[in-house]
């Protein structure tokens, strides 16, 4: 547990201090990056830590004030996660399919921060004023003392409503997108195949290979992080929203507890392999990681910059 932590803050962490120290990195698209690094580095930072003494010992000995913040700010920040994962999405969707109107908006960050605002909003709003308000419009409060959970923690209607908004929706809305890119890119190369010759393919072929920075290049990177990020947010999210929703059906007597805990587990691992997956699927970032990580290998190999 502490090894996820450290992991999850030290990797956002650096995401962040990236963002901060290359110039470059701070394009619309990329302050949607930062965004949700911000998110994830409060779940390693902040959830996980205050978590940790309740699954260690079994009860919750922080009060029920504490308890009060600790759920607000870890729905708070999972579900900001999961919608900043659209917003990039959206965003990578964008600049394929509408490459020209997108780079007349590239610099423009007032309408990022905008967006970035509103996934915050968005994301209090699902389930903040339920956890604030829900015993006192109920009247009565079902948490036994020593625990610390939502009160609509066995509320099978609200859970499924909340569950499509925060998953299902995001999920099926991020794989269209990358459906969306996919067929773009295929239809692209296959116009420009019909288009040339056998010896000009093999000419343009042979020009593409020279020059890892054309635009279908650049795009079929696009295609392939977003794939990336897209099975590594549905692997992680599926099985715990899955059993929670499954859980409040049956009053929690037909999923296995350590089974159940495993998936709420998995929804924070999901933090700490996002900030991996950033220099994996993004030149900027893999180039701003470099730049901080081995600055010796930026002075011996300066064109890697260039």
């Amino acid at each position: 547990m502490g090894l996820l932590v450290l992991v999850t803050v030290l990797g956002n962490a650096l995401v962040i201090l990236a963002f901060v120290v290359d110039r470059r990195l701070r394009t619309q698209g990329d302050f949607f990056f930062l965004n949700l690094a911000v998110a994830d580095l409060l779940v390693g930072g902040f959830c996980i830590p205050l978590y940790i003494p309740y699954v260690l010992t079994g009860e919750w000995r922080l009060g029920r004030g504490l308890c009060k913040l600790w759920l607000v700010v870890d729905y708070l920040v999972c579900t900001a996660s999961v919608f900043n994962i659209v917003l990039i999405s959206f965003d990578r969707f964008i600049s394929v399919t509408k490459a020209v109107s997108y780079r007349a908006q590239k610099g423009k960050t007032r309408n990022a921060i905008l967006k970035m605002v509103t996934v915050w909003i968005a994301a209090f709003l699902l389930y903040g004023p339920a956890i604030l308000s829900w015993e006192y419009i109920a009247q009565k409060s079902i948490l036994p003392e020593g625990e610390c959970h939502a009160e609509f923690f066995y509320n099978w209607y609200f859970l499924m409503i909340a569950s499509t908004i925060e998953f299902f929706t995001p999920f099926i809305t991020v794989t269209y997108f990358n459906l969306s890119i996919y067929l773009n890119i295929r239809k692209r190369v296959s116009l420009r195949n019909e288009n040339l010759s056998p010896g000009q393919e093999d000419s343009e072929m042979s020009f593409q290979g020279k020059k890892g920075n054309t635009p279908l290049t650049r795009d079929k990177r696009v295609a392939k992080s977003l794939a990336i990020i897209v099975s590594v947010f549905g692997l992680c999210w599926a099985p715990y929203t899955l059993l929670m929703i499954i859980r409040a059906a049956c009053h929690g007597h037909c999923v296995l507890h350590a089974l159940y805990e495993t998936s709420f587990w998995l929804l924070w691992v999901n933090s700490a392999i996002n900030p991996i997956l950033y220099p994996l699927c993004h030149m900027s970032f893999r180039k701003a990681f470099t730049k901080l990580l081995c600055p010796r290998k930026v002075k011996i190999h300066p064109h890697i910059f260039m």
